[in-house]
């Protein structure tokens, strides 16, 4: 505030010197004092016509001053056929401001291209620059402010109004009066807002994700480690599991976020390789043999003795497990990105922050891991203590394991065998649950709606046996391609068709050679959003209606080599599933890049919102 209030007064004092020479004389003021120079002076705006179709703004930074990149805004006036294209701000220098923070500046001049739409005639226009910005030097902050220049627009032949030349592929246009995409404000939020703001807002981000693939997967895992526990279990040991459980899972994840956004690779991708997705799916299965009772897993005794000697108590083995389990669950059993995890790693990757960029991640995992807790803590006191229920919620979360692992499994086996698999696991349980016993006489209603239950898991895992052995992937309509008959594709929905590309060079020569507005998918078999994406948001008639003149290519990187990797880190994106955008003219429209899960609502309405 006294800043302010001194820089007010000293614009006083250079504006009364301006009226009256002598006055700053007068006051023991002489010219070899330093005095904060106006605005005009500290940024000298100028505008001219480059050519029929394109302005130049220049600014003329004084040295120990600095220009806001966020707060350069344009506007036309007294012209309402002349239009501002999109253009391209050039990335600043990172500078911790003490009014907004974390931000980008320009401390040097700085010259912009600014293209238009425009008739062809001669036009008579007026260009209004917004900008704020700083003084070093004095250690004052400037109020926004705003500077015009009229100017005469040359006529423009029919050819150069028609289209613009387009720029490379890499380059992005934006524009302030675009609105941000939702990872993009919240990375703005994180350079903005304080650490308890910051905590909070994605603690409740975190929250909003628990019934997404990053978290319900890890639902089974932690609660078959409690009931694994036995008749033992206690609600502060199930509490104590389920804790240790949660906070490996979030060192896992802001471990690897904050290593993703420095070096600009996923380094979940590098877990989704198929002797580590089989590894880990072997042991959900041999995990859930022992639930069924089949046999006990147990460290050797030689090597529990020495582990009990080391923590004077076994459930420190336990305690150590868990962790692992729950270390190893973040990277390979929910791999995903969501906009709030893209967020953390953008500002991360531009701002090279990883406290507070770690911070945000930290609280995110916190959040997702918050209902695990909870489901986690809660089994330990509605768990039976005794009896035959024990082994039947084993028996039940076993099969949930064996599900855990055929899920896993769907990003590595085609689809018909998947198929087959589950309708294994569905005949299994109906068998267990009695589906091929005769009922006695006097059998309980409980008895007679096992059966039922179990005779309809027999009959639909029966036919998703026979889906799989004609070659059906659809877990929900087994049949369809009987129905269809050989060689036909009558029945089968209408989707999205893409091309696929593999490198930057495919998505540079797809682009210069299209007129198309383009959509660029980034899919990989082990993203489970992409393919529920692909089987539901991309089969939608009305996406399929709404993308009908658009270029759809797609990056599949589920073999993420170095290629994809090369893609990723030029094009900024951290991972599937990603979708970018670009105009006619080959431009990306990146303030409207989508990141995660997207339904065909969704999809619809942000078809809707693109400049064209």
């Amino acid at each position: 505030m006294m800043k302010k209030i001194l820089f007010l007064f000293l614009l006083l004092l250079v504006s009364s010197a301006n009226a009256r020479p002598g006055f700053l004389e007068g006051l023991g003021l002489g010219p070899s004092d330093e005095v904060p120079p106006l605005v005009e002076e500290a940024f000298q705006f100028s505008a001219e016509v480059d050519d029929a179709n394109t302005l130049i703004a220049h600014w003329q930074v004084m040295e120990g001053n600095y220009l806001y990149r966020d707060k350069l805004r344009f506007e036309i006036l007294a012209n309402d056929n002349v239009r501002l294209g999109n253009f391209v701000l050039p990335p600043g220098e990172n500078k911790n401001d003490e009014t907004f923070g974390l931000v980008e500046v320009y401390h040097h001049d700085l010259a912009l291209k600014l293209p238009l739409n425009r008739p062809q005639a001669a036009q008579q226009i007026t260009l209004k620059a917004y900008f704020q910005g700083c003084s070093e030097t004095f250690g004052i902050c400037y109020p926004p402010s705003v500077q015009q220049v009229d100017l005469t627009l040359p006529a423009a032949t029919a050819a150069s109004t028609d289209s613009l030349a387009p720029v490379p592929a890499s380059e992005t246009i934006s524009n302030d009066n675009n609105p941000l995409s939702e990872q993009d404000r919240l990375a703005q939020k994180l350079a903005e807002d304080n650490l308890v703001q910051i905590f909070f807002g994605f603690l409740g981000l975190g929250l909003l994700l628990t019934f997404t693939p990053c978290v319900l997967p890890m639902i089974p895992i932690l609660s078959s480690v409690i009931v694994g526990e036995g008749e033992k279990i206690t609600t502060r040991r199930a509490f104590s599991l389920s804790l240790i459980y949660v906070l490996a899972m979030s060192v896992t994840y802001t471990a690897a976020g904050v290593l993703t956004g420095l070096v600009g690779e996923n380094l979940q991708t590098m877990f989704q390789n198929p002797w580590v997705i089989g590894s880990f799916s072997l042991l959900f299965v041999l995990l859930a043999l022992s639930m069924f009772g089949l046999y006990n897993l147990q460290l050797p005794h030689t090597l529990q003795h020495r582990l009990h000697q080391l923590t004077h108590r076994q459930q420190g083995g336990s305690f150590i497990g868990v962790a692992v389990m729950g270390l190893l669950s973040a990277l390979i059993v929910g791999p995903c990105l969501a906009p709030p995890l893209a967020a953390a790693l953008i500002f991360i990757g531009q701002h090279a922050d990883p406290f507070l960029g770690g911070l945000a991640l930290f609280a995110l995992s916190i959040g997702m891991g918050i209902p695990l807790l909870i489901i986690g803590t809660s089994a330990g006191s509605l768990l039976p203590r005794a009896g035959d229920w024990m082994n039947v919620i084993k028996a039940i979360f076993g099969v949930l394991l064996l599900g855990l692992a055929i899920w896993m499994l769907e990003r590595l086996l085609p689809g018909w065998l998947t198929l087959m698999l589950w309708g294994g696991l569905l005949i299994v349980c109906a068998v267990y649950m009695g589906a091929l016993n005769s009922l006695q006489i006097d059998a309980s209603g409980w008895t007679k709606l096992f059966k039922g239950i179990g005779l309809i898991l027999l009959i639909y895992g029966a036919l998703l046996m026979v889906g799989g052995a004609s070659g059906s992937h659809s877990l929900w309509q087994p049949l369809q391609v009987i129905a269809a008959g050989p060689g036909s594709t009558a029945g089968q929905p209408s989707q999205l068709a893409f091309s696929k590309i593999n490198n930057l060079d495919e998505l540079h020569t797809r682009l210069q050679n299209t007129q198309k507005p383009v959509m660029l998918d980034f899919y990989a078999d082990w993203c489970t959003d992409c393919k529920t994406m692909e089987k539901t948001t991309f089969r939608d008639p009305s996406v399929v209606a709404a993308m009908d003149d658009y270029l759809l290519l797609k990056l599949d990187m589920t073999d993420n080599t170095e290629g994809h990797q090369a893609m990723l880190q030029a094009l900024q994106v951290f991972g599937p599933p990603t979708m970018l955008f670009y105009n006619a003219a080959g431009q990306e429209l990146r303030d409207y890049r989508l990141v995660g899960h997207v339904t065909a609502d969704k999809l619809l309405q942000h078809l809707s919102s693109l400049p064209r």
